[in-house]
């Protein structure tokens, strides 16, 4: 992976940017055919909640493996749009906010207690 990234910081500014903006039009490539296919055989909210978090987590996959950093806001926002798209599609009654308040109260202890401080 670090012969991965000495590669791409080989390359000049003009080939980095067009490489992050080549994986970044496929994301919303996409997500506007995943849009319109969940659209058009009228399958829920849910699953488009589920795809669009699918794709994110993906796109953010392609850019480590490209040699690019991964950006943490939309690895956050990926798995938080697969939670609510699986939450919707199994009608699950328990309200989404306790329940992600108390994994990320669990997140904090786990991480205090390895030592590390900080999440």
């Amino acid at each position: 992976m670090e012969n991965l990234k000495e590669k791409v910081h080989s390359r000049g500014p003009k080939e980095r940017r067009d490489g992050l903006k080549r994986i970044t039009t496929i994301g919303w490539g996409l997500f506007f055919i995943w849009l319109g296919f969940v659209l058009m055989i009228n399958a829920g909210s849910g699953l488009i909640l589920l795809g669009v978090g699918i794709i994110s987590l993906c796109m953010q996959v392609a850019r480590k493996y490209s040699g690019f950093d991964s950006d943490g806001f939309w690895l956050v926002v990926g798995v938080l749009f697969v939670l609510v798209g699986l939450w919707e599609m199994f009608d699950i009654k328990m309200p989404f906010m306790s329940v992600l308040l108390v994994i990320i109260g669990g997140v904090f202890l786990v991480s205090a207690l390895k030592g590390k401080g900080r999440v």
